[in-house]
């Protein structure tokens, strides 16, 4: 009966806590610990969901590819080949090679026109 009459302030016996003390770190661990392991499911969902919905652009249609269901076609000169392309954002800029000298077309992905031509020639 001795130990019904002890106050809840006594320290366990070996310990500095008090039995209130214990039981309330014991919440705070299990909290915490549902915390990393919602956290870590959360972050684990994210990365599957951006990683499958990622790349799902329009496809091509006819001869002109399908930007947004924007249908575009870019006209270079006759003789002239593509030598490299570059993705930025909404943004396609495409090198190409002609007979009458290179050249980069900007093109805006969003509506499928072109930005800008900039001719490239030798400074003089």
């Amino acid at each position: 009966m001795a130990a019904a009459s002890e106050p809840d302030n006594t320290p366990l016996p070996g310990t500095v806590f008090t039995p209130r003390q214990v039981r309330v770190l014991k919440i705070a661990v299990i909290v915490m610990g549902l915390l990393l392991v919602g956290g870590f499911a959360f972050v684990l969902a994210a990365i599957v969901y951006r990683a499958s919905s990622g790349g799902q652009s329009g496809g091509r249609s006819g001869a002109g590819a399908s930007f947004n269901g924007v249908d575009s076609e870019l006209l270079i000169p006759k003789d002239a080949t593509v030598t490299s392309l570059a993705l930025d954002g909404d943004r396609l800029a495409l090198h190409l090679n002609s007979p009458a000298g290179p050249e980069i077309a900007v093109i805006d992905l969003k509506n499928g026109k072109v930005i800008s031509r900039i001719r490239l020639r030798a400074a003089q």
